[in-house]
């Protein structure tokens, strides 16, 4: 009796387990973007010298916001920090923020 290991590991499975459709949405598209104009500035102030990307206009809870910083870091490779309902992302990024969140389905302008 040789199984296959699929087979061995569906043995392992309740009897009402349905497999996840393959169309579900994933992370990067369940989110759905605010219809506000996200503000992406430059910002040297309170910092020591050092630069920081700030995105601003969030209405949207801050929990999402956080989880659209972490995305973010993610794609640019970067530190940042969400709070306050803003986003902080570390150096001059304000192009490659401005180039993901219109990737994402933000409408994002640079002041």
């Amino acid at each position: 009796m040789n199984m296959d290991w699929k087979d061995a590991l569906a043995g392992l499975l309740p009897d009402d387990y349905t497999p996840a459709d393959e169309s579900t949405p994933t992370d990067e598209t369940a989110a759905k973007p605010c219809n506000d104009r996200l503000h992406v500035i430059l910002d040297r102030k309170g910092r020591k010298g050092k630069t920081a990307t700030i995105i601003s206009g969030f209405t949207i809870a801050d929990e999402e916001v956080e989880q659209l910083a972490a995305k973010l870091k993610r794609r640019l490779g970067t530190g940042g920090s969400a709070r306050g309902g803003e986003i902080l992302i570390q150096g001059d990024r304000v192009d490659d923020v401005l180039k993901a969140l219109t990737d994402l389905g933000y409408k994002a302008v640079k002041n």
